[in-house]
C-alpha cells in the first residue's frame, strides 16, 4: 500500500487477506496466557534494535487468509487469546478487523503491538480502519521501541516509553488509560 494510500474493507464474505511474517501458535511471551501470535509483514517504523526486523520490508510476507488464522484459533483450546504484533499490524488493519472480531465472539481477549501511540491510531493511523481495529483490542502496547530507553524490568514492552493501554476503558472515557501491570 503507497503512503498516503487508505485501505478499505472489503465488503462482507469477501474473504480478507494479512501479510504474515509468521505466526506462534503456543505463545507465552506476547501477553498473558497462551496465546496465537500473529506477525503481521512490513512497518515503517524501522525502529534501531528491533526484534524482528525480518518483518520491517513489506515485501516477503505468506499472504494468509482470515479463515485460515481462525482455524489456527479453533484448534486451540487452549488459548487465552491472540496478540496481533509485526511488524506493524495497523499497517494491515483492515484485514486484521474481521480476526479480532471473531476472537472476541469466543470470548477470546486480543492484544496488539503497534510503533504507532495510541492517539495517532485513534487519528485514523496508517490504515483507514485503524479506529475499527483498536474496537476489538482489549489491549494494547504502543509507542515505538527505542533502544536506549530498553528495558528489561518491564512486563510485555521492551522500552520504557511504551505504554499498556486499556483500549476498552479509554474508548468509553475518551483519554488514554494506561493498564496497570
Amino acid at each position: 500500500m503507497g503512503e498516503g494510500t487508505k485501505a478499505v474493507a472489503p465488503p462482507a464474505g469477501v474473504a480478507r487477506t494479512v501479510d504474515l511474517y509468521g505466526v506462534a501458535d503456543d505463545s507465552i511471551v506476547d501477553g498473558p496466557g497462551i496465546r496465537l501470535a500473529v506477525f503481521t509483514q512490513g512497518c515503517r517504523h524501522a525502529c534501531c534494535g528491533c526484534h524482528n526486523p525480518d518483518a520491517q520490508p513489506f515485501e516477503g510476507g505468506t499472504p494468509t487468509t482470515i479463515d485460515e488464522l481462525g482455524e489456527k484459533v479453533e484448534a486451540n483450546p487452549l488459548l487465552s487469546g491472540i496478540t496481533l504484533t509485526g511488524g506493524e499490524p495497523f499497517e494491515q488493519a483492515a484485514a486484521l478487523v474481521e480476526l479480532a472480531r471473531r476472537v472476541r465472539e469466543k470470548g477470546l481477549d486480543v492484544w496488539a503491538y503497534s510503533g504507532y501511540r495510541f492517539e495517532e491510531l485513534l487519528a485514523g493511523g496508517p490504515d483507514g480502519a485503524a479506529v475499527p481495529l483498536l474496537e476489538q483490542v482489549d489491549v494494547l502496547v504502543d509507542g515505538r521501541f527505542v533502544e536506549p530507553l530498553k528495558t528489561l524490568g518491564l512486563r510485555w514492552r521492551g522500552s520504557s516509553n511504551q505504554r499498556l493501554i486499556d483500549v476498552p476503558a479509554s474508548l468509553a472515557a475518551g483519554q488514554t488509560v494506561e493498564r496497570g501491570e
